[in-house]
């Protein structure tokens, strides 16, 4: 059995995630997961897990929350999987 690093659950069906930095972590659930990697949207501060969208480097649930903090250089974001700024 493997212990998740989130909650200390030591469970048998734990999984493992690895990331493209090459960390290896370990959780008994997605919610577990989620909160430790998720990324957190820059200007309402939640937990981004859907697609999102990055302008300038820096992470947003949405285009709404994108055109907020980035303005114009958020103005050509959409909240449409595969959108793309010009």
């Amino acid at each position: 059995m493997a212990t998740c690093e989130v909650c200390g659950n030591d469970y048998w069906m734990a999984f493992e995630v690895r990331t493209v930095s090459g960390d290896t972590h370990t959780f008994d659930s997605f919610e577990c997961a989620v909160h430790k990697l998720a990324p957190i949207c820059e200007n309402c501060q939640l937990k981004i897990v859907g697609h999102g969208t990055e302008v300038s480097g820096r992470f947003f649930c949405s285009a709404h929350c994108a055109r907020a903090v980035e303005g114009e250089r958020a103005a050509a974001i959409a909240d449409a999987v595969g959108a793309r700024p010009a």
